[in-house]
């Protein structure tokens, strides 16, 4: 084969190659996205979907390695078919059956997803392995495995284009046809590389031969599998990390995935300088990154968020290096992927079924980089010639022994001076790192010092913190029950937003941001004034359960809430009692608003309140122009519904006032801002937006004091929405967060 014709050859497979794996990051966020209205935006959906992902990665690569032991003509033939078989569940849509309301969504997530995009994710799935392999089939020479690298540079761009290009310009609909389209050209793709090897002209003799290569031993198979296993639970556990505890940040999740999928394309290179420089820096960043995990960031959370990413970014590559250090003859490559996807699986099925299962925290992610520090390869930057010095039993020992020494160091900081600040503490720690760097090149006493840099920086408290019964976990969240020194005050919080406070002294009285001056609270104080004595109010979001506190005898309140844990969270009288003491009649109803709501009988409810974010994540189904139809069918003709907008990260205004603008509510915007004295007394600043169909009604709440100028300028007065722009409104095909993100407030 002549160079240039090499060069075409080689240009044919890695443009197959990328195009696959574009179109399987592509399709990971459409069908999400698809998804919402029947399942939320839970961070631990969104981990569900990657393990159904990683699943059909796994089905994909084991069938691209069982299909690699037969004649490559016979190979072509079959993918081909495999492709043409998949089409058949094109254009893509959901499978039509609804989440049981009483059923777990931990099980019920992955089985929607595999009806829904099994096939034809799994055919995708199979070409990149299949794609590499054929590429030495079809004559062509270098080296296979940097196809990979390729591969992940196509994920990179599917997963980056998505949130950036796609879902801001098209419809779901429309999506869906794009993906079809996208997908026929992969198959004429494939079809032009099964012609290389289907011709027979410029099959290899290896191709024609049995495999020679030395069998691969049980032991190496492990070894890859904990080195895939241990980065894909990174990205999971660090994206869980990021959003529960460190920053609740929209689209946050594609900067762990997009880094990881990027580490492959750094360890996989040709070019190998990048992927040792990292794999040798790799211990020094991850006993100074792993003391940061516990860390109370405050306002300097960017540089947690920077820390955070950088370090699951350094471990991955240095891990994945060592997968491809330790690679096999390009004759067992399929093996070798299919060994690195069940790694995959097995991180995956970790953190999105075990750990929510097994923990109250996000405490998967220390464990997983303890385990990187036990994986990684072990390069020092610098030796002074210590095993020469002491040999190297007596090398062993004495690392060990700085080892321990390091883990009574933390364990002691963690006990005795976790809230200090002073010289001591600070010398402490840096006798920690010192360590870190003296013991590299000894996996377990490396990975000791690893846990003594945890605890001495906030991990002694987290264990109590955990032990002592403050925190929770579901599949919908993390959440933890604070209260001042003094026990005066109780708020939860649902990673690092609040979402409800009961002052001890006062525990009927309405705070937070459900305080009586709040747009919600004038509403409620009114219900019997504007709708008599027996108004029907309901909620959707329960929390801590504040608005209980505004029923009057009479009155009807009903919650709607997606989540059990924070039914049993609002009714232990132990944790809060708003329930307990304003409205122990209160009618729960369990399952996620939309579906629950839609069962309600039509024209149910006087007030209805919709107040369901999720630790700063957008409630997007819930604020689509289908969603607000069904809060028109559950209020009467003219009843009042109040929505929550208070946000640190997204202005909401323009798609409220887009769906007002449709012509069937009046609308109007109450920022709350309460004075400084009134905020030490557990209030909270606000923005509601009250909306009826009947302008009449909507007036005896507001007076429609109207104002053109921007609401900030009038902190206390009901005004207009801002104007809103012609795709301002969501629907359930068609919507993206991304322009209403406000860059100014995050930077």
């Amino acid at each position: 084969m002549s160079e240039a014709s090499g060069m075409r050859g080689r240009a044919l497979f890695v443009l197959t190659i990328f195009t696959g794996s574009f179109l399987l990051f592509l399709v990971q966020p459409m069908v999400a996205r698809m998804a919402l209205p029947r399942l939320g935006g839970a961070p631990a959906v969104w981990n569900s979907a990657m393990l159904v992902y990683q699943a059909l990665l796994l089905a994909g690569y084991a069938y691209a390695h069982r299909l690699s032991r037969e004649a490559p003509k016979r190979q072509a033939g079959v993918h081909l078919a495999v492709l043409i078989a998949a089409a058949l569940w094109l254009p893509i849509s959901l499978a039509r059956f609804a989440i049981p309301v009483d059923g777990s969504p931990i099980f019920w997530v992955p089985w929607l997803l595999l009806a829904s995009i099994g096939p034809l994710f799994f055919a995708v799935a199979a070409q990149a392995p299949l794609m590499q392999r054929w590429f030495g089939l079809a004559g062509n020479s270098g080296e296979p495995y940097a196809l990979y690298a390729a591969s992940n540079l196509g994920s990179f761009g599917g997963l980056i284009a998505y949130p950036l290009l796609v879902e801001p310009t098209l419809p779901i609909r429309a999506q869906t046809w794009m993906w079809s389209g996208l997908y026929a050209v992969l198959f004429l793709l494939v079809a032009v590389c099964a012609r290389a090897i289907w011709s027979g002209r410029n099959i290899t003799s290896e191709a024609a031969a049995p495999v020679s290569a030395p069998p691969i031993s049980w032991r190496q198979r492990l070894y890859w599998i904990a080195l895939a296993a241990v980065p894909s639970g990174l990205m999971l556990s660090t994206t869980s990390h990021l959003t529960t505890d460190l920053m609740a940040m929209p689209l946050i999740w594609v900067i762990p995935l997009g880094l990881y999928l990027l580490s492959f394309s750094v360890a996989f290179a040709d070019y190998r300088l990048p992927a040792d420089i990292f794999s040798r820096i790799a211990p020094a960043i991850l006993v100074v990154g792993g003391a940061s995990v516990f860390m109370i960031w405050g306002k300097a959370a960017y540089n947690g968020l920077i820390v955070s990413v950088s370090l699951l970014f350094v471990l991955a590559v240095a891990l994945h290096a060592e997968m491809y250090r330790t690679r096999p003859d390009a004759s067992r490559l399929t093996e070798f992927y299919l060994m690195m996807s069940i790694g995959g699986v097995i991180g995956g099925f970790f953190c999105a079924i075990v750990a929510p299962l097994l923990f109250n925290w996000t405490w998967e992610h220390p464990i997983l980089l303890i385990a990187a520090a036990l994986l990684l390869p072990q390069l020092r930057l610098f030796s002074l010639g210590e095993e020469e010095t002491f040999g190297k039993s007596g090398w062993t020992i004495a690392t060990m022994a700085i080892a321990l020494v390091a883990l009574g160091i933390g364990l002691y900081i963690g006990m005795n001076l976790s809230t200090e600040t002073g010289q001591l503490k600070t010398a402490l720690i840096a006798i920690i790192l010192i360590a870190g760097l003296v013991v590299t090149g000894r996996r377990i006493a490396f990975a000791l010092v690893v846990t003594a840099a945890m605890l001495a920086n906030g991990g002694w408290d987290n264990v109590e913190l955990s032990n002592s019964g403050a925190r929770m976990r579901s599949y919908f969240g993390t959440y933890t029950i604070n209260q001042s020194k003094d026990a005066s005050v109780r708020w939860l919080s649902h990673g690092t937003t609040m979402h409800g406070m009961q002052l001890r002294d006062k525990p009927t009285l309405p705070v937070s941001y459900y305080g009586a001056t709040s747009g919600v609270g004038l509403a409620w104080q009114r219900a019997e004034e504007i709708y008599g004595a027996g108004a029907r109010l309901g909620v959707v979001g329960l929390g801590t359960g504040t608005l209980a506190c505004y029923k009057k005898p009479g009155q009807t309140l009903h919650y709607f809430e997606i989540d059990p844990l924070m039914i049993e969270i609002a009714r232990d009288r132990k944790i809060f009692s708003f329930l307990e003491k304003c409205a122990p009649d209160t009618k729960m109803h369990l399952g996620d608003a939309r579906l629950t709501l839609a069962e309600q009988p039509a024209g149910t409810f006087d007030m209805l309140a919709i107040d369901a974010f999720s630790s700063d994540s957008i409630p997007l189904h819930l604020l689509t122009k289908e969603a607000f139809e069904v809060y028109r069918r559950a209020l009467k003709p003219d009843g009042l519904l109040l929505v929550h907008i208070s946000n640190r990260h997204f202005d909401l205004n323009p798609v409220i006032a887009a769906e007002a603008a449709s012509g069937k509510w009046f609308a109007a915007l109450r920022h709350d801002s309460p004075p400084e004295a009134i905020i030490n007394q557990g209030m909270r600043p606000s923005q509601w937006i009250a909306m009826s169909a009947d302008a009449g009604k909507l007036a005896r709440l507001t007076g429609m004091v109207y104002d053109k100028r921007p609401a900030y300028f009038y902190p206390d007065r009901w005004i207009k929405l801002k104007p809103p722009r012609a795709d301002d409104r969501w629907t359930d095909d068609y919507a993206s967060v991304l322009p209403y993100l406000s860059f100014w407030k995050i930077l």
